[in-house]
């Protein structure tokens, strides 16, 4: 068996690393700065433990557009680097000082935030750059060094005569990322991915509107002076506990995280955690209502304060990602390229930790202040019901707050709704039955129906009630729920046994096949009930399961495709103690009783919104007819 070692050809991986390791150019800008800001925390923390005998003071790192000669400058006050330095940690391909100075101050410098893991960063600079220098000084008592590239595996290196503490990169920016010259293009970078790193950033000077002097006219200017233009915030909330803040610093964060965003969040949840992992953030419920399909992708996830992703899908239970706010944390597994998470055990933790997190906030909501829960739940029930339906951990706590509203705007618990309807509401089974509207106005005859008699009748409406429904049932003992227009519902109020049909067997029988010579079959199974004599002559039901699976198909329900194509069926509830009906089985001609039996359909399909097109067209000009 014969062994060896692999050899790397750095003539043929340098142009890929150049080319291929990250997939959006614009992230060398990042990168550079992230090296900058690792260099200014590894300073920091040689003075704080007293191996670096010099005035940390208050370093920054500054990027510089040079367009005439078509150069770019990112320039730092951190450690710096002698000459072997460079050549140790620039000429060694993923060699990483950050990985190193992170194992030499292993126990100390664990919360330095230090960023670094790779050792490529720097080579991000080749995809924008056709040569690019490093002047930089040692804050040890050595000379300067000067590296330049030109993009192929040689490089120069000869000393130079800086004098400050530091490095600078120059970029020699290619003809094809010229835009990278442009001060704009610079700036929106800077924000997008450096908006909160931990060194301030200055990028130009911005001009500040000083007081007036005392004495001034109120016609005087006021007197202004130009500044530096610091790009970043270096301590945004997240990084604070949550004893240091207010409510007004919790919205005044938001405002700088959505400067376009004009309504106020919800409220907020504050996350912070240093075992079994590293997690800090701030998560925001923006009012949601119905709107399942509104913009996601607005949790920005950090490492170490550095920009990755605003999609944080693995990381973030999916029920969350219609939340605002920030995630960071340094325990994240990132690829290669800091773009993308990376399947790991740690993600799990995070996400089942994130769950439990914003379960309790809203578990300590509901107790602290019931009735402001109450009022703002329409605004985040699609999250909780989406919650519950996805995640079973979330679906015990929330059983604990999550709240089903009446029809009349009364608000209970599960508990407290089973409590409610125990003794009135049950089927032949003794099942408790849950009656529910899931539109107010389309179903207002059947709500009404159902409260004449006595039952409670649940207002559901938002777009991923059947799921939840089909789950609630599942793992709740002894319930069923009925749309208050299903079938089911009959189970439930025939129970009133002292209805009696006005009608014989033999007069059921004959209206019955006159019902069916003009109702057709293919769409309507007609039932004849006796009901109360001021109910609705004719009532619409659909059967509940298939209205279910037809729903839940709708709303992404998996393996429900064998429901597509099938026909839409509904059950017609025909009260045999309605004076109507009366008067359609003593009418003696065929012709007056067929215009009687559509027309009384008709008004039954228009308060279901079922009589569309022709058909309403031909029942408008019957209904005038008939008028006449």
């Amino acid at each position: 068996m014969a062994t060896g070692s692999i050899n790397v050809s750095v003539e043929n991986i340098f142009p890929l690393i150049k080319k291929f390791l990250y997939s959006d150019h614009e992230i060398f800008l990042r990168e550079l700065i992230s090296n900058a800001t690792d260099a200014t925390l590894k300073l920091k923390h040689l003075t704080n433990i007293g191996e670096a005998k010099v005035e940390y003071g208050n370093p920054r790192i500054e990027v510089k557009v040079d367009k005439e000669n078509k150069r770019l400058h990112i320039i730092d006050q951190g450690i710096g680097m002698t000459a072997e330095e460079v050549e140790k940690y620039i000429n060694q391909v993923a060699f990483s000082g950050a990985e190193e100075f992170l194992e030499k101050y292993k126990d100390s410098a664990k919360d330095s935030g230090i960023i670094g893991h790779f050792g490529l960063g720097f080579y991000s600079a080749f995809m924008v750059a056709e040569k690019v220098e490093i002047i930089t000084k040692s804050f040890k008592d050595e000379p300067a060094a000067h590296w330049t590239c030109d993009g192929s595996p040689t490089y120069t290196i000869e000393a130079h005569d800086k004098t400050e503490r530091g490095t600078e990169i120059i970029l020699h920016i290619g003809e094809e990322d010229t835009e990278f010259l442009e001060e704009n293009r610079i700036s929106e970078l800077l924000v997008k991915y450096n908006k909160f790193m931990p060194v301030p950033i200055k990028f130009g000077t911005k001009t500040e509107t000083l007081p007036k002097p005392e004495g001034a006219k109120e016609e005087d200017p006021a007197p202004t002076e130009e500044v530096d233009n610091i790009i970043n915030n270096p301590s945004p909330a997240w990084t604070k506990q949550p004893s240091e803040l207010q409510d007004e610093d919790y919205k005044g964060f938001y405002r700088e995280l959505y400067p376009m965003q004009f309504e106020e969040p919800l409220f907020n949840i504050h996350l912070n955690v240093d075992y079994p992992f590293n997690l800090t953030g701030i998560l925001y419920f923006p009012k949601l209502g119905q709107d399942m399909s509104m913009q996601k992708d607005r949790i920005q996830l950090y490492q170490n304060q550095v920009f990755v992703t605003d999609n944080v899908e693995g990381i973030v239970p999916e029920f969350l990602t219609m939340l605002r706010g920030v995630i960071d944390s340094p325990d994240i597994p990132l690829n290669v390229s800091r773009s993308y998470l990376q399947a790991d055990g740690a993600v799990k933790k995070i996400s089942s930790y994130i769950t439990r997190k914003v379960a309790d906030k809203l578990n300590s909501l509901f107790k602290n202040d019931r009735e402001d829960f109450e009022k703002k739940w329409n605004d985040i029930k699609v999250v909780i019901e989406y919650g519950m339906l996805s995640e079973d951990k979330f679906f015990e706590k929330a059983d604990k707050f999550a709240l089903y509203p009446t029809v009349d705007d009364t608000f209970f618990t599960f508990e407290e709704l089973q409590e409610k309807i125990k003794e009135n509401q049950t089927d032949k089974d003794n099942k408790l039955v849950i009656l529910y509207a899931s539109d107010k106005d389309e179903q207002h005859a059947y709500i009404s129906a159902a409260k004449d008699k006595g039952y409670e009748v649940l207002l559901l409406d938002s777009p991923i009630v059947s799921h939840l429904i089909q789950k609630l049932e599942t793992s709740k003992e002894n319930i069923t729920f009925v749309r208050v227009d299903g079938d089911h519902i009959d189970n439930l109020i025939k129970k009133d046994e002292e209805t009696i049909s006005k009608l014989s067997d033999e007069e059921k029988d004959a209206l019955k096949v006159d019902l069916e010579k003009v109702i057709p079959a293919d769409k309507y199974t007609v039932q004849l009930e006796a009901m109360d004599s001021n109910a609705s002559p004719f009532m619409i039901t659909q059967p509940e399961f298939m209205r279910r699976m037809k729903e839940m198909q709708q709303t992404g329900g998996g393996g429900m495709n064998m429901f597509g194509n099938m026909p839409e069926m509904y059950n017609l509830i025909v009260n045999t103690n309605h004076e109507l009906i009366g008067e359609i089985k003593d009418t003696k001609t065929d012709k007056k009783k067929e215009r009687l039996i559509k027309q009384s359909l008709d008004l039954a399909r228009l308060s279901q919104n079922l009589l569309k097109g022709e058909e309403l067209t031909e029942f408008i000009k019957r209904s005038f007819d008939m008028i006449k």
